[in-house]
């Protein structure tokens, strides 16, 4: 078991699930906030855009390319080097098997020529704790993982204690964004393009569907969405500029409308199983949290709940390796096991809660996050 002795820690965190290749060192001194001594990040997106979304070989090979040298510049830019670092942690999964086969076995092999622990993070783990590093936000609280792979609501009682309430069942929410903004012929990523185009739309002129809304399970659906999303775009062939900003628009706003009613039934919740929580979080995490017209809504509805809404700056929300650090720090700090790290594999599926009944989106495909 992996112990803490020194005042100071300091870990080196690798990301390579899907298309950012990044590396970052976070440090946490006794009766101090942690701090960010670096946290590079290389985005893949030129190289994805012309096929509409990642192509999984172009991903790992872009890692193997650039990961060295990111990994360097996180270690300059933090004015460490490895003898400085007490462990080093990477994205085991889930994710993209090719990408987090270079970034785990890069790890292995730092860790092992500097005699390093090694932690191998979840991926989603990552996310889940990121508000505790920007935040420095107390267990328990409420999730909402939104993302370009995943959609979910968990309950985060602890390192290693998480509980999933909420999945979608069909399409994670960023890739009905995805698919809607290729729909409608705009660029990749589409998450970005869909709002843009949105604020120019109106939202009254199309009414699409509110999936899930009123049933008591939180669960999420989005494919019904998307669905109604093309058949309104086929009606209306061709389309113009105006038609498709009003699409986006009212697209958003049934997206806005269905997550607010599904994390309701989870604040509720939240409530009932934890009536002494003085002062409850909802922490929402992921690519699509930076989506303005769902943010509003989400802090909207804690503002009426009695919750405290807490998003982590964007730069934290996507893929980064800060978060990867810090979970590191997490385990070291709680003591987990993992003195086996060195023989992990890097899994494509690896939910987050490993005790819920899997649904489909529930974390346990590989995608992007």
């Amino acid at each position: 078991m992996l112990k803490v002795c020194d005042e100071l820690i300091r870990v080196l965190g690798i990301e390579t699930s899907c298309d950012e290749t990044a590396a970052s060192v976070v440090s946490l001194a006794n009766d101090s906030k942690p701090e960010i001594l670096s946290n590079i990040v290389l985005s893949q997106i030129e190289e994805h855009a012309a096929f509409g979304g990642v192509v999984p070989e172009i991903a790992a090979r872009a890692h193997v390319e650039a990961l060295d040298g990111i990994i360097e510049a996180a270690l300059a830019d933090a004015g460490v080097d490895l003898s400085d670092i007490d462990a080093v942690a990477a994205t085991a999964g889930p994710g993209l098997v090719g990408g987090l086969i270079v970034g785990l076995m890069t790890a292995k092999a730092i860790a092992a020529a500097a005699g390093k622990p090694l932690i191998a993070i979840n991926h989603l783990e990552g996310h889940a704790l990121t508000a505790r590093l920007t935040e420095g936000i107390e267990f328990p609280y409420l999730l909402l993982l939104v993302s370009g792979g995943h959609t979910q609501i968990v309950r985060v009682a602890g390192v290693g204690d998480y509980q999933r309430w909420a999945t979608t069942i069909d399409d994670a929410l960023g890739e009905a964004f995805d698919k809607t903004a290729k729909m409608l012929g705009l660029p990749y990523p589409g998450g970005p393009n869909v709002e843009k185009a949105a604020a120019k739309g109106d939202a009254s002129r199309f009414s699409f569907p509110r999936p899930m809304k009123g049933s008591a399970q939180p669960d999420f659906s989005f494919s019904g969405l998307k669905t109604a999303v093309r058949q309104a775009a086929t009606a209306i062939a061709p389309l113009t500029e105006q038609d498709v900003c009003d699409i986006c628009a009212s697209f958003q706003l049934a997206v806005a409308d269905a997550v607010t009613d599904r994390v309701l039934r989870a604040l509720n919740r939240f409530r009932d199983e934890f009536p002494d929580a003085t002062a409850p979080a909802l922490v929402v995490a992921g690519g699509v949290a930076a989506n303005l017209a769902i943010k509003q809504a989400l802090e909207k509805l804690c503002l009426g709940s009695g919750f405290r809404f807490v998003a982590p700056p964007l730069k934290l929300c996507t893929d980064n390796a800060a978060m990867i650090a810090w979970a590191g720090i997490e385990h070291l700090k709680a003591g987990v096991d993992d003195d086996d790290a060195f023989d992990f594999v890097p899994r494509s599926r690896w939910p987050l809660d490993t005790i819920s009944t899997p649904i489909v989106g529930s974390g346990r495909r590989g995608a992007k996050a």
